[in-house]
């Protein structure tokens, strides 16, 4: 029997929901929101949860899976059509957000979040990217070669893929980040009424 080799990409993937809460932790103790930095944050955050949105619409909710990476299809239409990774690039919206609207130790606190999530979804990338051409083989590498991981195109790639959005099923796999968002949202809103 073989033994197993532990993977960091792995761990972080299905620990990926809970490593971002020693930054918010530090955020929250560190808050020094105003009223504009609030707005502004939650605006930039909000942004960030309708790309999650419109992602999951189009991936399902096999995107919440936390026992390694998953997929019955290769989903290229959507958001997907723009850039390979749109669920990481709402989350980093959203977490940049919460940092402008908590206004913590600025703009300190920015470069920890973005080197953060830079390190973290580098590795869950890396991960998923391996999967994908395990699975799809060439359809995933010509895939990969039109659209790039983050910043999006243009144009859409045109595929052919004939997918239908669901928005019903998007929102009810999106509730737990509603629950995160929302509380967050009101710790920051707390921080600034109570503590100022």
């Amino acid at each position: 029997m073989t033994e197993k080799k532990f993977d960091l990409r792995l761990w972080i993937f299905n620990h990926r929901d809970y490593t971002p809460v020693p930054l918010i932790l530090a955020a929250l103790i560190l808050a020094r929101p105003t009223a504009a930095s609030f707005v502004a944050g939650l605006a930039v955050a909000a942004a960030g949860e309708l790309i999650r949105i419109w992602g999951v619409a189009y991936a399902g909710a096999i995107t919440r899976t936390t026992s390694g990476p998953k997929a019955n299809d290769l989903v290229v239409s959507g958001p997907y059509a723009y850039m390979r990774n749109p669920l990481y690039a709402g989350n980093f919206f959203i977490a940049t957000g919460m940092c402008v609207a908590a206004w913590p130790w600025m703009p300190w606190m920015l470069l920890i979040v973005a080197a953060f999530y830079i390190f973290q979804y580098g590795l869950i990338i890396s991960l998923e990217e391996e999967f994908l051409r395990q699975k799809f083989g060439e359809t995933y590498a010509e895939y990969a070669r039109q659209v790039p991981r983050i910043f999006p195109r243009i144009r859409p790639f045109r595929s052919g893929q004939k997918l239908a959005p669901s928005l019903k099923a998007a929102l009810r796999s999106e509730r737990s980040t509603f629950g995160s968002f929302f509380l967050v949202t009101l710790l920051i809103f707390l921080r600034w009424q109570l503590w100022r």
